[in-house]
């Protein structure tokens, strides 16, 4: 006799169509929700872990400002391996790039311009991050039009511009930097403060329903298919509450008591018994982040140049005979890349004070793991910037856990190259399905 098939329970079956329903209807990028339920799981894992230190105001907004510097470079090498190439030489950059700025306000400047010129951190940023996009379109020039590989380049690159930091300072630290261009590593005076920190929230809640309406609008003048009512206003809701909650996690970590002491006494206010409680809010590294976010955002999906990119990395040899000049399309991205560099050259000298031979020694590491896991494919042709971002905080958030554990840095490298590794297989398999 056969035997007649087994059956899922009904209510499962039921749980399974309404969540396949709901992804259907938000048209929620599956992988993106699963690096967030990864995250979500590494951050409740390591604030067990710790003790309840991990989840607390004060160690993520650490978090977010540690994580700047990588999410600024992990944006220009979504580009670099959408077009098929790696770019093995970006923490040396940003080192090389760190210290033309730090010997510029310690050594140049303040002999044209005099010491703390309201000019001296301007003239500094513009010219470590021009030095870091000439670099950066050197490399992509040698890559381009003379048909080096770009791993052979930039691993070049990476030997070379780290000895160049070295020779231009003669091995030493160069500190300390303009108090102006400090403001960029964060801290509490390179904070926002609480109330700005709700404006901008409330302003980026705007966005979102702005961008939703004339996204619904657009897909209506075209004849697109629409979501469901119901499903634009889950999606803003839920950014809703990621924004408003994340600014109220910012605003929750106050200044030490040291600090907002000496800031009572500076603007004559009167210490309060219980004490001064100013919070931080969003710190400028972090906006700096965002907004390289959103500009590279708009790039990549509303721009000639973006598009050629992706075009380039889904068929290079039909982007060119379709007329796209594609040597000066990979030039201006690792240009673009070198650039980034020196945004977050800047963002670690100021965090740091100072410029060291060791400033972005692995970071190469953390940044090409940071956009594979954002789920930027090695094959080229696909990814996306607010996947690196959120790469960026995955692979920031690992190493800080780490540390609170006091796991030793050896084995922090081990645990980041398992990771890499496993995003590496997990983008082939899901391609592979895909296909």
């Amino acid at each position: 006799m056969s035997q007649a098939p087994s059956q899922a329970p009904a209510g499962r079956t039921s749980q399974d169509g309404a969540v396949k329903r709901l992804l259907k209807a938000t048209e929620i990028d599956t992988r993106m929700l699963g690096m967030l339920a990864a995250l979500a799981v590494i951050w409740v894992v390591f604030h067990f872990l710790s003790g309840g230190i991990f989840l607390t105001p004060r160690n993520l907004w650490n978090l977010t400002v540690q994580t700047s510097s990588v999410a600024v470079m992990a944006t220009g090498m979504v580009l670099v391996i959408v077009t098929r190439n790696i770019d093995l030489s970006v923490g040396s950059i940003l080192g090389f790039t760190g210290m033309i700025m730090a010997l510029m306000q310690t050594a140049t400047l303040p002999q044209l311009l005099g010491f703390e010129s309201p000019f001296t951190w301007v003239l500094s940023l513009v010219c470590g991050v021009a030095a870091g996009a000439v670099i950066g379109g050197f490399q992509g020039w040698i890559i381009a039009y003379r048909g080096v590989p770009s791993f052979i380049v930039s691993l070049g690159g990476l030997l070379v511009w780290r000895g160049a930091a070295w020779w231009v300072a003669s091995g030493k630290t160069i500190a300390p930097m303009d108090s102006t261009f400090r403001l960029m590593g964060g801290g509490a005076e390179g904070s926002i403060g609480v109330t700005a920190t709700w404006v901008l929230a409330a302003l980026a809640c705007l966005a979102v329903a702005a961008s939703l309406v004339l996204a619904r609008q657009k897909r209506t003048r075209f004849g697109f298919p629409l979501r469901p009512v119901w499903a634009e206003a889950v999606l803003a809701a839920c950014a809703f509450v990621a924004i408003l909650g994340a600014a109220a996690v910012l605003n929750a970590y106050t200044w030490p008591t040291a600090i907002a002491r000496r800031y009572a006494e500076a603007n004559g206010i009167a210490w309060p018994e219980g004490g001064l409680l100013i919070g931080y809010g969003v710190a400028i590294p972090v906006l700096i982040a965002i907004v390289t976010g959103i500009v590279m955002t708009f790039v990549t999906k509303r721009t000639r140049f973006g598009r050629y990119v992706f075009a380039i990395g889904g068929n290079p040899e039909a982007a060119e005979l379709a007329g796209i000049n594609t040597r000066w399309v990979l030039m201006k991205v690792f240009m673009l890349m070198g650039g980034l560099a020196g945004i977050s050259a800047a963002i670690s000298t100021a965090r740091l004070n100072a410029a060291t031979n060791a400033q972005g020694t692995l970071d190469e590491l953390y940044v090409i793991a940071a956009a594979v896991i954002g789920g930027t494919s090695l094959a080229g042709g696909a990814g996306t910037i607010a996947g690196a971002l959120l790469g960026a905080l995955v692979m920031q958030s690992l190493q800080s856990g780490m540390v609170l554990l006091g796991v030793d840095s050896p084995l922090q490298s081990i645990v980041v190259g398992i990771v890499l590794v496993i995003a590496v297989w997990i983008d082939t398999v899901y391609r592979r399905r895909a296909a």
